[in-house]
């Protein structure tokens, strides 16, 4: 018996030992992060305003974080298959995503099938930057107006003038729904695979206007061979196109639209390793480079960390989950 009841108290004492040593791993391993590189999905393809913003933080978190960060482009159904990808990663810190207004916002009123809750599976480390988006029209174009835009929009009563953005559920095409409401026009939305075949489209007469993140399009604004810019959706003229009104000033009262990028890691993440993500990009955002590759990118720096971030998402839902459902808009 006595046997039996020693043999007992071992592995009682074997059996608590590992169950310590299994709360006491993750901990000391959150510690330590990171031992090698990080992972920065972007959900878009490369060139666009999404790739333009994950590419430079994660060049800004390096430092801080003494490892690279590495972005691969995963694009698919307006950022939900990267971002999927994201959820379904080991919540160690080491594979983190960059979220938008349309993956964080958007998605969930228009995709009936979607695989993750962004406010639940996700979590908020920080607010990357905010920049307006553009309304665009070819060089081409009659019109050198929102008024001009307006006008013909309303005249065009069988046939609809034509809208393009990078993708359904994309800030330019809530963008372009807003316009629609706020200016009581009607127009026919028509996504591409990004601005790279957008923009094109634009260019050879295929669509009428284009709706983009404006540095996506500000080098082309600024060449001016190709396209006219018309407005800037802020309310404040962006410094690095002062010359395009807002569409506030332009006719369209009470007019104001901003994207935003954000970063994020998969639920279940380590407190000490969310902490460590979110001081890099803290660090990252206010460092000189950042701020000078901003200013030439017509976008602000973000100041939004973890729960201040999750508010203001939370917010924004509220706003345009109320958009869609006014509108009827629809994942086609």
């Amino acid at each position: 018996m006595k046997h039996k009841y020693f043999f007992r108290r071992v592995s009682c004492a074997a059996l608590a030992v590992a169950g310590l040593s299994l709360v006491v791993a993750p901990i000391a391993q959150a510690q330590d992060f990171p031992t090698k590189s990080l992972t920065l999905v972007v959900p878009y393809p490369a060139a666009g305003a999404a790739d333009i913003f994950g590419r430079s933080i994660a060049q800004a978190m390096e430092s801080t974080l003494k490892q690279t960060v590495v972005v691969e482009n995963k694009p698919g159904a307006a950022g939900n298959v990267g971002l999927a990808g994201v959820v379904r990663s080991k919540p160690d810190g080491y594979t983190i995503g960059l979220g938008t207004i349309g993956t964080q916002s958007i998605n969930q009123f228009l995709y009936t099938e979607m695989t993750f809750d962004p406010g639940k599976d996700l979590l908020p480390i920080a607010l990357v930057s905010t920049t307006p988006n553009v309304l665009v029209v070819a060089a081409n174009s009659p019109w050198k107006s929102l008024a001009d835009v307006i006008k013909a929009a309303r005249d065009a009563k069988d046939k609809k003038l034509t809208y393009g953005t990078p993708g359904i559920g994309s800030s330019p095409h809530l963008t372009g729904a807003y316009f629609e409401a706020m200016a009581g026009v009607e127009l026919l939305h028509v996504p591409f695979k990004g601005v790279s075949a957008s923009l094109p489209a634009l260019v050879g007469g295929n669509i009428d206007l284009l709706f983009d993140n404006l540095p996506g399009s500000i080098n082309q604004i600024k060449d001016g061979s190709r396209v006219r810019g018309i407005a800037v959706t802020s309310a404040q003229r962006s410094p690095l196109a002062d010359q395009l009104p807002t569409f506030a000033e332009a006719g369209v009262a009470g007019f104001d639209v901003t994207a935003w990028f954000a970063i994020y890691a998969p639920k279940g993440t380590p407190q000490p390793v969310m902490d460590k993500l979110i001081e890099a990009a803290r660090v990252g955002l206010k460092s000189e480079k950042v701020e000078q590759a901003y200013i030439k990118l017509a976008a602000t720096p973000g100041n939004l960390f973890g729960a201040d971030l999750a508010a203001f998402e939370s917010s924004e839902r509220a706003k345009w989950g109320k958009l869609i459902k006014e509108r009827g808009i629809k994942a086609e």
